[in-house]
């Protein structure tokens, strides 16, 4: 019996681990309108995407004039009822915490500004998109101070 449960499970996970899903092709997707509107429209220049730390992940690091922003892209279907950054949970701020925390650790010389930013894709029926940006989206607590990640 175990042995049958075990061979199922190992089908399974190689089985989504290995393809991806639609959910991931929507977010890649919704990744990439989003670096390439940030570029066009908005001037930024794209430091990096999917930088990861362990299992966190920042979807794009970019920089706008002097400041480093960190950027939590959400895609979903055109119309959703709540905001893409009501849409950030407790433990994806925690996670967006410690990899940014992370990531600035590693500059040299440190920057003396940073932010987080949320883009929304939304993704339209008839084709097409729609983006939405939230720039300095408020994340964490109005107790939060720089000294938080630059330490």
């Amino acid at each position: 019996m175990w042995r049958w449960i075990n061979g199922l499970w190992a089908f399974l996970y190689k089985r989504t681990s290995s393809s991806e899903t639609n959910a991931q092709k929507r977010g890649r997707y919704g990744e990439s309108v989003a670096a390439r509107w940030l570029r066009q429209q908005k001037g930024y220049t794209i430091l990096a995407r999917n930088w990861r730390q362990g299992r966190d992940e920042l979807d794009l690091i970019c920089r706008d004039g002097r400041v480093i922003v960190f950027i939590e892209v959400k895609t979903r279907k055109a119309d959703p009822l709540v905001p893409g950054y009501a849409s950030v949970t407790r433990r994806k701020k925690a996670a967006l915490r410690r990899v940014a925390k992370h990531y600035l650790r590693g500059l040299r010389p440190a920057p003396k500004h940073f932010r987080f930013d949320i883009v929304e894709v939304q993704l339209m029926e008839k084709g097409g998109f729609k983006v939405c940006h939230y720039e300095n989206a408020l994340l964490f607590s109005k107790y939060f101070h720089l000294d938080d990640f630059a330490s």
